[in-house]
C-alpha cells in the first residue's frame, strides 16, 4: 500500500455487476475460459458474492479465480466455493505479524492465515500465496515460506519487485529469481525445477522440495520476462481494458459500453487493443520511468 494511500473511485466510475457478467459474457464467446476477480480488493464489493454466482453460470468458464488479500475470505468462501470459484491466489508478503503492519498499513495478518487454512480444509488444491519479494524487507522468510508447503497444498509464488505508481520502487530491493533459487537451495539442498510445469503460457516457474506436498513458483517478469506467452488481458474495476501489466495505454469498455456499444463493436474495440499489444515490455528500468497505475488499482 503506497504510504499516501490511493484515491478511491466514486461509485458510478466503477462497473456495474451488469457490465462486468456482460464483457465476461462477450470475452467467452470468443474462447476466453479463465476468469480471474483480482485488485484492489475484489472482496470488498458488496455484491462479489453475486457476481461469482452469475460468471460461474457462463458456458466455457472452466476456470474462476480470485486474487484476495484474505481479510474477509473465511467468511466469504462457502458461498463463492458453491458460485464455482475453483482458484484461489491470497496476498501474503511476510509471515511476521509486526512486519505485516508495516507493508499493508493495517492489522489483519492472523484472518489472512485463518483464509489460508480453511481454503486447504475447503479443497482448494493448491492454495496459491502470492509473495512479491524484496531485499531488506522480507528476502529473509524465503525458506519460511517454503515450509509452507512441506504438508500442505499451498503454492507458494514468489514474485519479483516490479516498478508501479506509489511503491518507491528501486533496484537495490529488487532480488532477482536465480538468486531467490539460490538462497533456498542453501537451506533445501534437493529444491530443484519441478518436471512437471503448468503450460505454455502459464505466469510462473515451478519448483519443489521432493516429498513436500505443495510447490513453490517464481513469476520473473522482470529478469526472465515471459511477454511472448503471456495470453492475459486486465479490465480495471472501472472498465479499462489493459493488454499488458506494465502498459500506461488503457481502453475504456466501460464507457463505450454506457454509450450504447453493441457487442460487435465492443469486440471490435478489444481486437484493436489486443493488435497493438507490445512483443515485450521494455525492462524494469524504463518501466520504473513510465507513469502507470498503482498495482493496487491494477491487480494481480
Amino acid at each position: 500500500m503506497p504510504s499516501e494511500g490511493v484515491e478511491l473511485q466514486p461509485n458510478a466510475a466503477i462497473l456495474t455487476s451488469q457490465e462486468i457478467v456482460r464483457l465476461a459474457k462477450l470475452f467467452a464467446s470468443v474462447g476466453i475460459d479463465k476468469i480471474r476477480l483480482t485488485g484492489g480488493e475484489p472482496l470488498v464489493r458488496k455484491d462479489i458474492e453475486e457476481i461469482a454466482e452469475e460468471l460461474g453460470k457462463i458456458k466455457g468458464i472452466s476456470t474462476l479465480a480470485i486474487t484476495t488479500n484474505g481479510i474477509t475470505l473465511a467468511r466469504k468462501l462457502p458461498r463463492l466455493q458453491k458460485a464455482g470459484v475453483n482458484l484461489l491466489n491470497i496476498s501474503l508478503d511476510t509471515l511476521d505479524p509486526a512486519k505485516f503492519v508495516l507493508i499493508t498499513r493495517r492489522q489483519g495478518w492472523e484472518k489472512v492465515m485463518e483464509s489460508i487454512n480453511i481454503a486447504v480444509q475447503s479443497g482448494f488444491d493448491p492454495v496459491k500465496v502470492n509473495c512479491v519479494v524484496m531485499r531488506g524487507v522480507n528476502d529473509d522468510e524465503l525458506v519460511n515460506f517454503v515450509e509452507l508447503t512441506r504438508n500442505s497444498p499451498i503454492s507458494v509464488r514468489f514474485i519479483e519487485y516490479m516498478p508501479f505508481g506509489g511503491n518507491k520502487w528501486t533496484d537495490t530491493k529488487f532480488v532477482p529469481y536465480s538468486e531467490m533459487v539460490a538462497t533456498i537451495q542453501k537451506h533445501f539442498t534437493s529444491f530443484r525445477k519441478s518436471t512437471v510445469q503448468d503450460g505454455p503460457n502459464e505466469t510462473a516457474v515451478k519448483y519443489e522440495v521432493p516429498g513436500f506436498r505443495g510447490t513453490v513458483g517464481f513469476i520473473t517478469s522482470m529478469s526472465d520476462h515471459f511477454c511472448g506467452t503471456c495470453n492475459r488481458l486486465r479490465i480495471t474495476a472501472d472498465g479499462n481494458l489493459k493488454v499488458c501489466l506494465f502498459g500506461r495505454e488503457e481502453v475504456s469498455l466501460r464507457d463505450a459500453m454506457r454509450a450504447g456499444a453493441t457487442d460487435d463493436q465492443l469486440l471490435e474495440i478489444i481486437r484493436a487493443a489486443v493488435l497493438k499489444k507490445k512483443p515485450s515490455h521494455g525492462g524494469m528500468y524504463t518501466i520504473a520511468q513510465s507513469e502507470n497505475r498503482p498495482m493496487i488499482l491494477i491487480g494481480g
